[in-house]
């Protein structure tokens, strides 16, 4: 199985252990180099044969976002910080990722997952060439998000939203809408991407155009839920899935 070389380049240790523990719990990962020193990582991009750099933002002498500009698209990069402002920005120069610290196992192994399969597709033979045979990866047990928020693209800003205060999500078109009590939040996003991002223990998905959250439910009426006033219909889709979930959780 061939593994993406990575680098992990960030001015706090306790932030290159964690990436270097969870590096060395996934099978296709190997860490090449680990450095505060974002001038040596640069170069070691530069030189060739990185294949994906995990890259805090805020570092002293070269910023993450110089660091990307300057390299220029070589390589992969997944981006670790504790501040969320950067990611608007972060996303324009085509990064892979952005993590927010704390960072979960979970999330990373998504992130890298992503990658992963990218780099294998580019691998692919083309539909001429007899197709490669490689070995099945177990990926790990499933694992469930332990943060408690989002953060989603507003029209001017990056906004914050807590898991529990969403009633539920209506998909209109390329945009979706979120439902809390107090507020309405739009944002330009599927509810394919939105239905992954959110545990599916908290929330699921009853129709084409709408997420609900589970403990928001008030009542069930034949093919209809009631959320904080709003009626919600069951998909002919989702109806076997959804009652099985709520047997399961003996709502």
């Amino acid at each position: 199985m061939t593994k993406l070389k990575c680098i992990a380049v960030d001015d706090e240790p306790l932030a290159l252990d964690i990436i270097e523990d969870y590096v060395s719990k996934v099978p296709f990962l190997e860490l090449v180099k680990r450095t505060e020193n974002a001038i040596e990582a640069l170069q070691l991009v530069q030189a060739g044969g990185i294949d994906l750099v995990f890259l805090d933002i805020q570092m002293p002498e070269l910023t993450g976002i110089q660091f990307l500009k300057i390299a220029n698209g070589k390589s992969n990069y997944i981006l670790t910080t504790a501040y969320s402002q950067y990611a608007l920005e972060s996303y324009d120069l085509n990064v892979s990722d952005y993590l927010l610290k704390p960072i979960a196992f979970d999330r990373f192994y998504k992130a890298v997952e992503k990658v992963h399969n990218q780099q294998q597709k580019a691998a692919e033979p083309s539909p001429a060439a007899p197709p490669a045979i490689t070995p099945l990866m177990s990926a790990p047990a499933a694992v469930h998000p332990v943060q408690d928020f989002i953060f989603v693209k507003t029209e001017h800003k990056i906004q914050k939203i807590q898991l529990d205060d969403i009633l539920y999500i209506e998909g209109l078109k390329d945009y979706i809408s979120i439902y809390t009590k107090a507020e309405r939040i739009i944002t330009l996003q599927n509810m394919k991407k939105m239905e992954e991002t959110l545990p599916n223990a908290q929330f699921i998905r009853v129709h084409k155009s709408y997420i609900i959250a589970l403990d928001k439910i008030e009542s069930i009426e034949r093919s209809r839920i009631s959320i904080f006033g709003k009626v919600i219909p069951i998909g002919d889709t989702y109806r076997d899935e959804f009652f099985k979930h709520i047997d399961n959780k003996n709502i």
